[in-house]
C-alpha cells in the first residue's frame, strides 16, 4: 500500500510540475493561460485529494496542510480561470493575475516540500 501512495505523490508533484513549467514557459514568452496549465491543475488537484484520504499509513495526517493546500489550490484555479475569461475577453491577462499564479503555484510546492 505504502507503495501506491508514493505513486501517488509522484502523481500529485508532476501534476506540479506541469502547472509550474507551462508557467514559466509562458512567462518567458506571452504571459498567456494555457490548456497545460488547466490540466497540470486537474492533476495535481485529484492526486492531492487523493493523498488526503488516510488510506494505507500508520500516523495522523497533518490536516492544517491539507486544507492549507487546498485553498492555495482554489485560488489557483480561480486565477487560471479569470485569466482565461479575460484573456478571450481582452486578448492578455493582467499581470497580476498571471504572477500570481506562478508565485502560488511555488507556494503550494513549497508548503509540500517544508511545512512537516
Amino acid at each position: 500500500m505504502e507503495i501506491l501512495r508514493h505513486a501517488v505523490v509522484l502523481v500529485h508533484l508532476v501534476g506540479f510540475a506541469v502547472l509550474f513549467g507551462a508557467w514559466v514557459v509562458e512567462a518567458f514568452g506571452q504571459h498567456r493561460i494555457t490548456r497545460l496549465q488547466n490540466w497540470g491543475l486537474a492533476i495535481a488537484a485529484v492526486a492531492g485529494l487523493a493523498l488526503a484520504a488516510p488510506w494505507g499509513i500508520e500516523y495522523d495526517l497533518n490536516y492544517a496542510k491539507i486544507g492549507t493546500k487546498l485553498v492555495v489550490l482554489l485560488v489557483i484555479g480561480a486565477l487560471l480561470g479569470i485569466g482565461a475569461g479575460r484573456q478571450r475577453k481582452s486578448g492578455s491577462v493582467p499581470p497580476a493575475v498571471f504572477w500570481g499564479i506562478g508565485i502560488l503555484t511555488f507556494l503550494n510546492a513549497a508548503l509540500a516540500v517544508l511545512w512537516r
